[in-house]
């Protein structure tokens, strides 16, 4: 396994090009990111997360003008957009055409972030791709909160790290939206302020 610096974010990404499965620090907890449309590192990512592969990965960006390319945005997730991101939520939205079938869920959906963290944003521009990106740890376990955790349990089984300091120690609050709007996890940003922006009940 790899240590990279936040310095050396050009050759987490060649690493992350080439197919490699990479764990590195956000704005909430410790993630894993591979290439969304590498289907081999998508199993790789799926073995090591030991994640039932029907679930997919959120699928994370560097700036807003990326996600309409992913996805289609209601007025709903434009106004959750506005004010919450970069930041510590995640949108469930429908996915447009031409995305990896691994990227989507069962029922069409696809898991938007853009995180509110200066190094994993860059290193998504170094790659020029958006990454698929779920915390660090195995399915029904605890996220990695820091650098030595993911080292601890993990050495053998990923390609890279890049060194660094998580912020908030929660994960991002997610959201479904449809023609309703559901909270399904909640972090960070609560039900309320939700529900004060887009001005209707929130689920």
């Amino acid at each position: 396994m790899k240590t990279f610096r936040s310095s050396e974010l050009k050759a987490a990404a060649q690493l992350l090009k080439e197919g490699g499965l990479l764990a590195f620090p956000t704005e909430t907890v410790f993630g894993f990111g591979v290439v969304y449309d590498n289907e081999d590192a998508y199993k790789k990512l799926v073995n090591v997360k030991r994640r039932p592969p029907e679930q997919p990965f959120t699928v994370m960006c560097s700036d807003i003008e990326d996600l309409s390319k992913l996805a289609y945005l209601n007025d709903k997730a434009i106004k959750l957009i506005n004010k919450f991101m970069p930041g510590q939520i995640t949108l469930i939205v429908k996915a447009k055409e031409g995305l990896p079938s691994f990227a989507v869920s069962k029922d069409g959906n696809v898991g938007i972030r853009i995180p509110n963290y200066d190094i994993v944003r860059e290193l998504i521009r170094e790659v020029n791709k958006p990454l698929l990106v779920p915390s660090a740890n195995r399915h029904g376990e605890r996220p990695a909160l820091n650098a030595q955790e993911v080292i601890d349990n993990f050495s053998k089984e990923i390609d890279g790290i890049i060194l660094g300091d998580t912020i908030s120690n929660v994960p991002s609050t997610i959201v479904l939206i449809n023609n309703e709007v559901r909270v399904i996890r909640e972090g960070s940003i609560s039900k309320d302020e939700i529900k004060n922006v887009i001005g209707e009940k929130v689920l």
